[in-house]
């Protein structure tokens, strides 16, 4: 049985591998739940407290994991296959929603675990999925950001990055070589998922800062110009890729009146013969 807690005792296991994960608020069988995906080099400890926050002014339950070959989770093999995220769109979070007993809520991914959440919502007919929260998303491989992932690398190939990240991941050289060497692969410049969008059928709200280096507004307009359903953005000014460190108050504040809107949303009762 999962143990919903911040310090959890019991393992999750989804397909054979072990993940690390945390809980905060309560748990699903009395709330609806915001399962976190975390971005390309995150895990579970990067949120830092951020989780925690959110459960807090949501009042719902707040589930975050570390994917495979991140943060305490198992190791995961290399190379990375060019399509990761959707091979954890398909393949994995389903499995992690029936263990952790989701039974209503939002997928709320930053960067690469923004993707992810965008291509199970685009992708599987999960009607529990009720919103989907995007925080600096990628559809699409962009030359500036494809840069950015160079010069990451060169960061770590000095030893400066890797001694950073050493600190939140057991297995640091396949977390950050699983991330950048897939990236940088020159067939996947021409990545495109965007077409996961036109499938949305659920409220967005999309969080970008203005200064991304890893990507620009254009991934924001994307969701803009394709969703069939409500999209609600949040543009900050002097941000970069991590708004919910660089500006959290403004991020929980659009998190919290997301949510508590779709709470609203679930709690009206439509009695027969108002509607038609």
């Amino acid at each position: 049985m999962l143990d919903w807690s911040s310090t959890p005792r019991s393992a999750l296991v989804v397909n054979g591998v072990t993940l690390e994960y945390a809980c905060h608020g309560p748990s699903p069988d009395s709330s609806p739940t915001i399962v976190m995906l975390h971005e390309g080099l995150g895990s579970v400890e990067l949120w830092r407290d951020f989780p925690e926050q959110v459960a807090a002014r949501t009042g719902m339950g707040v589930f975050a994991y570390s994917r495979q070959g991140y943060g305490a989770s198992d190791p995961v093999p290399l190379p990375r296959p060019l399509d990761f995220m959707t091979r954890e769109a398909r393949d994995v979070l389903p499995g992690i929603l029936d263990q952790i007993g989701f039974s209503k809520g939002i997928l709320f991914g930053h960067s690469d675990g923004a993707t992810i959440a965008a291509l199970y919502a685009g992708g599987v007919a999960d009607h529990r999925i009720r919103g989907l929260i995007l925080m600096a998303p990628h559809f699409f491989t962009e030359p500036s950001g494809l840069a950015q992932i160079a010069k990451a690398a060169q960061a770590y190939e000095s030893g400066v990055l890797r001694r950073r990240l050493a600190r939140y991941h057991k297995d640091v050289d396949g977390a950050f070589r699983g991330w950048a060497e897939t990236w940088l692969d020159p067939s996947f410049v021409d990545w495109n998922v965007a077409d996961t969008i036109d499938y949305f059928r659920i409220p967005v709200l999309a969080i970008q800062g203005r200064d991304d280096q890893y990507g620009t507004l254009a991934q924001i307009s994307e969701i803009e110009d394709r969703a069939y359903s409500p999209v609600d953005t949040l543009i900050l000014d002097g941000c970069k890729h991590a708004p919910h460190q660089e500006q959290p108050d403004r991020v929980l504040a659009a998190v919290e009146d997301f949510a508590r809107r779709l709470q609203r949303i679930e709690a009206v009762d439509v009695q027969p013969g108002l509607v038609g």
